[in-house]
């Protein structure tokens, strides 16, 4: 079929969806999955998200979000509260990712109407039989409970933890007291993100723990 362009010459109708479908190429790129896996709706639509923002004039992050992209996105539901969606990004872009998380975080939450946007890094662990797999030593980074640790960070960021206690009760199970950092308790509105941390580190680690601030 043959449509009119703005000048009155013929062009082909298919050329008029060229813009969308290179936007989806280019958002593509934005998305590491593991041996060619197909992104899900959710991953593409977090990757188109991240383009957006990179291409925005007014964006203050665009120069660093050029290396980020994602490995994959889920959601999680939290009670009452609805769904947050949890991005996992590449350990190698993490360091660029954490140094612009609160505003990424921002306007990443804007695109998905209000949900909460939670931050993490992959990692891996090493179980016992790390030797199997030709290594002498096992980093200590790669225990379960630093990495475990690391998730935790990941999960509140950009806020700090400033505290943790662990309260075992009488039947041996274990809660996980989080305290963070009472100057941030005042914004960004962290006080609603407690329950989302909350189900958030239990849905990655299957631990219980409890997100608070100190009392003054």
């Amino acid at each position: 079929p043959i449509s009119q362009g703005c000048a009155g010459l013929p062009f082909p109708a298919h050329s008029l969806s060229v813009v969308p479908f290179a936007t989806m190429l280019n958002a593509r790129k934005k998305i590491v999955k593991e041996k060619g896996a197909t992104p899900t709706d959710l991953e593409e639509e977090v990757a188109k998200a991240l383009l957006d923002i990179e291409v925005s004039p007014s964006s203050d992050i665009k120069a660093d979000l050029r290396d980020v992209v994602i490995s994959g996105a889920k959601e999680i539901e939290v009670g009452k509260s609805g769904v947050a969606v949890v991005i996992h990004v590449p350990f190698r872009v993490w360091k660029i990712v954490r140094k612009i998380q609160g505003r990424l975080i921002r306007e990443l939450e804007k695109k998905f109407n209000r949900k909460h946007i939670i931050l993490v890094a992959n990692r891996t662990i090493l179980d016992l039989n790390f030797k199997r797999k030709g290594l002498k030593v096992r980093p200590r980074s790669r225990t379960l409970t630093s990495v475990h640790e690391s998730i935790l960070e990941d999960v509140v960021g950009p806020t700090e933890i400033v505290g943790k206690r662990t309260r075992i009760s009488v039947d041996g199970t274990k809660l996980l007291k989080v305290y963070l950092d009472p100057k941030d308790k005042e914004k960004e509105n962290i006080e609603s993100r407690l329950n989302t941390y909350a189900a958030v580190y239990k849905k990655l680690t299957n631990k219980e723990a409890v997100f608070l601030f100190p009392e003054a």
